[in-house]
C-alpha cells in the first residue's frame, strides 16, 4: 500500500493549472481518455485495473480530480472528461506519441521499445521541446504502432478501425494500429510484417477460436484470435483471394 499512499500524495500536490499537473495526474486523464474513447463514461475499476492501483485509492483521486475541474464523476455511473481534463490528456498523448517516433525515426530505436522510453519522458518533456521533436520528423501525423498525434491545437483523428479478429475470412484489409504495450508481441508482428501500413488477406479462420490464416504478399501465416484481437484494420475493395 506505500506505493499507493505515494501516488495520492503526488496527486493531491499537484496544482490546478494545466501545465503544472504532475506526471500521476497525467496518466489518470490519458487512462481515462483510452477507456472512454475520448468522450465516454469509464468505470473506476476499470481505471485501477489500468493503472494496478488499489480501487479504493482510485475512488478517491477521482474526487480530488473532479474538484480541480479535470473530470465529473457520477456515482454508479463512471467518470467523463471534462473538456479542461480532456485537453490536459490529449497534451499527454501528443507528447507520447511524437517522443515514440522521434525516437523511431531520428534515432532508429526498433518498435517494440519506443513506447516504455516514452513513458519515462513524456512527463518531463516541454510543449515547445516536444513540438521541435515533430518539426524534426516532418510533422507525423501517427506514431510508429499506428496511433494518431494529437495536433498543437488539440484534434485528435478518433476514427475506430475493426480488430482483425472480428472480420471474415475473404477480405482484404490494410492494418492501421496494432497495441503498443506487449513488447514481445510487437517484435513478433515485426517478424510477420504485421505492421501499419501492411495489406494482408484472411484466408481462413478455423471454429471454436482456432487459428486465422492471413496472406501477407505471398506468405501464409497463422495467427491466433487472441493477437489478431490487437490489431486494428480497415477492409480493401481490391483485395481478394487469389482464384484456384
Amino acid at each position: 500500500m506505500k506505493n499507493v499512499r505515494r501516488v495520492e500524495l503526488q496527486l493531491l500536490n499537484s496544482a490546478p493549472g494545466g501545465d503544472s499537473l504532475t506526471g500521476p495526474v497525467e496518466d489518470y486523464l490519458k487512462t481515462i481518455y483510452a477507456l472512454g474513447r475520448g468522450t465516454g463514461a469509464v468505470a473506476t475499476n476499470d481505471i485501477a485495473q489500468r493503472l494496478l492501483i488499489a480501487p479504493a485509492s482510485v475512488s478517491g483521486m477521482v474526487r480530488r480530480l473532479a474538484e480541480q475541474g479535470l473530470l465529473s464523476y457520477e456515482r454508479y455511473r463512471g467518470v467523463k472528461l471534462t473538456e479542461r481534463g480532456r485537453r490536459a490528456a490529449l497534451r499527454t498523448l501528443r507528447r507520447h506519441r511524437v517522443i515514440e517516433s522521434y525516437l523511431s525515426k531520428a534515432l532508429s530505436y526498433p518498435w517494440d521499445r519506443v513506447h516504455a522510453e516514452a513513458e519515462r519522458l513524456e512527463h518531463a518533456a516541454s510543449d515547445e521541446l516536444v513540438d521541435r521533436m515533430a518539426s524534426a520528423i516532418g510533422e507525423p501525423a501517427v506514431a510508429p504502432h499506428g496511433a494518431p498525434i494529437p495536433s498543437r491545437e488539440g484534434f485528435m483523428d478518433e476514427t475506430e478501425y475493426f480488430p482483425l479478429a472480428d472480420l471474415g475470412a475473404g477480405l482484404g484489409v490494410r492494418v492501421v494500429r496494432v497495441s503498443d504495450e506487449d513488447p514481445q508481441m510487437l517484435r513478433y508482428l515485426g517478424e510477420l510484417e504485421i505492421v501499419p501500413g501492411a495489406e494482408l488477406l484472411i484466408v481462413s479462420k478455423a471454429p471454436f477460436g482456432g487459428p486465422i490464416t492471413l496472406r501477407i504478399g505471398m506468405t501464409l501465416h497463422s495467427i491466433g484470435p487472441a493477437l489478431a484481437a490487437q490489431v486494428m484494420v480497415e477492409p480493401l475493395m481490391d483485395l481478394e483471394a487469389p482464384a484456384h
